[in-house]
């Protein structure tokens, strides 16, 4: 038998509890160790108890924040449908949409020109002749007057949507009278004014320049024909004033004209002439009107080895061009619709080279753009005449050009041109203006009977029609007032010829508003769906702004 009295692994009731013998006395070594290792754990008890009583108390705070003090985000409650009317007013063919205040809806801008727009608000307030110029902005969720700015008659053109990216305060350019007016968008306050440039009748569109005279501001320019030339003068964002001298950019006159940046960041002025359409370098322009302004602006060495001897011009697309316009507005760089004759063709925006032509016969009204098919390319829509006052809509493939919807109304007098919407399905939806053969009540082809129609990509072979008849229509578009939401249109009405007095309405109207009491049209190769299958897939509709 063992008998040693010290106890050992095999017989731990013996053991203590850091390993030493039951009955031996730590040494003080020991207990410094056993208490600081005690004090040690204590302390991260306490500091475990303190953090997690601190993120308690945060996430409290937190949710009681949320809760009560930072209140939730409220969408501005819109009207489906409002109408503003002013009596003994003219207008013109002029609307604008633009955030005019911060509720994030799309506001309403036109011209009216009358005595007095409120009680409160006349031309005599002014120290205006009566009637005056009003600009004016109405809010696109009630029709509410926002503000107007009172003007000196005559109107003669206005342009909004000039603040973007420039550095300017302003965002709308008037002409009237004599003078040029820029206005803030959010309060009707004039920024300048300044007369029209000496001999210079400009017209619109406004050419957003970079900055030339070295503010930091972003300047414009103005362009201007009569029947011996066009010319051009730059004029600084800042205060309006004229930056160097007036320079002729051609020796003829030009029927419209417009800012395009090429690929390599090379700025041209496009000339529509009788003879083509044409391009001349900014830097080029910049440096005849001012020494030393053309710093800081690219040259396009590709383009300019096309440019002719005498007068430098870039021939773009040589022929008789009776309209051009870019793809997307927005987009300096965008691609060129071009109308000539008998043909429509697409211009690449980065090279200026041709894509694709397409023969058609004479285009009744400027073409617009929206997406068909889901290639991402956006596609062309065209009024075409094809005689007996009957139109042919067409709409384009913007890759190839070639054909993929068509139909045939009956051009109706006052109809506005086409307009679209996207949708967050990559296709839009289509809405234009005419009368389908079959619904005329007449024998007369010459008809005054007038209808909108929508159509939905995916069932081409059906049109929704509405017999919602307006009078006079002096403009028309259709947009999204609400970021991602909220597809409507707008209706300036007024008397049959631009400028005259009678009574004006401006008419918002929800899009999909129209659907419920819509007629279903089927035409070609019907699909098998119903009505009220066709009516749904409208009403699930999403709009986007991709």
């Amino acid at each position: 038998m063992e008998t040693t009295d010290h106890a050992t692994e095999g017989d731990p009731l013996k053991m203590g509890e850091d390993g030493a013998e039951a009955g031996t006395v730590p040494s003080a070594t020991e207990l410094k160790k056993k208490s600081c290792k005690e004090l040690g754990f204590a302390k991260l008890s306490h500091w475990r108890t303190a953090v997690f009583f601190l993120s308690l108390f945060l996430c409290l705070t937190i949710v009681f924040a949320f809760s009560f003090i930072i209140p939730c985000p409220v969408r501005p409650q819109y009207l489906v449908t409002w109408n503003s009317s002013f009596p003994g007013a003219a207008t013109y063919n002029f609307l604008a949409f633009e955030p005019a205040n911060e509720d994030k809806v799309m506001d309403v801008l036109f011209v009216l020109k009358t005595t007095e727009v409120t009680q409160n608000r006349s031309c005599a307030d002014e120290g205006l002749s009566s009637p005056c110029v009003f600009l004016l902005a109405l809010d696109g969720t009630h029709g509410e007057n926002l503000w107007d700015c009172p003007l000196e008659p005559d109107f003669h053109w206005a342009q909004c949507g000039l603040e973007r990216e420039t550095g300017r305060t302003w965002d709308c350019l008037l002409s009237h009278s004599d003078k040029l007016t820029a206005i803030d968008k959010r309060t009707g306050t004039k920024i300048w004014q300044q007369p029209q440039p000496t001999g210079l009748r400009s017209s619109a569109p406004v050419l957003s320049v970079p900055d030339l005279d070295g503010d930091k501001v972003g300047d414009v320019a103005l362009v201007a024909s009569d029947n011996t030339q066009t010319q051009l003068v730059f004029l600084s964002g800042k205060k309006g004033d004229q930056i160097g001298t007036t320079v002729v950019l051609d020796s003829t006159e030009t029927a419209n004209h417009l800012l395009h940046r090429t690929e390599k960041g090379s700025y041209y002025v496009l000339l529509q002439k009788d003879t083509g359409l044409y391009g001349w370098a900014l830097w080029k322009i910049a440096a005849k009107a001012k020494a030393g302004m053309d710093m800081g602006l690219k040259k396009d060495q590709h383009l300019e080895r096309n440019a002719s001897g005498t007068d430098g011009l870039v021939p773009i697309y040589e022929s008789a061009v009776s309209r051009m316009l870019k793809t997307d507005e927005t987009d300096d760089s965008s691609n060129l619709l071009v109308v000539a004759g008998k043909e429509v063709a697409l211009i690449d925006g980065k090279h200026l080279e041709l894509l694709w032509r397409f023969n058609t016969s004479s285009v009744l009204s400027e073409p617009s753009f929206g997406h068909f098919n889901k290639d991402g390319l956006i596609d062309v829509v065209i009024e075409e005449d094809i005689g007996n006052n009957t139109k042919r809509i067409i709409i384009l493939d913007g890759k190839t050009g070639g054909l993929l919807w068509e139909v045939q109304l009956l051009a109706s007098p006052n109809s506005p041109r086409p307009a679209s919407i996207d949708t967050t399905n990559y296709f839009s939806v289509f809405m234009f203006w005419g009368l389908m053969p079959s619904e005329s009540n007449s024998s007369d082809p010459v008809t005054s009977e007038r209808r909108s129609y929508m159509l939905h990509p995916l069932y081409s072979n059906v049109l929704l029609e509405s017999t919602n008849v307006a009078d006079h229509i002096i403009a028309f578009k259709a947009t999204l007032m609400e970021r991602g939401r909220h597809a409507a249109y707008m209706l300036l009405i007024g008397p049959k010829e631009e400028g005259a007095e009678g009574t004006v309405v401006l008419s918002k109207r929800k899009l999909k508003q129209d659907v419920p009491d819509s007629k279903v049209l089927r035409f070609g190769d019907g699909t098998t769906k119903s009505n009220e299958d066709i009516k749904e897939a409208f009403n699930r509709l999403r709009f986007s702004d991709w």
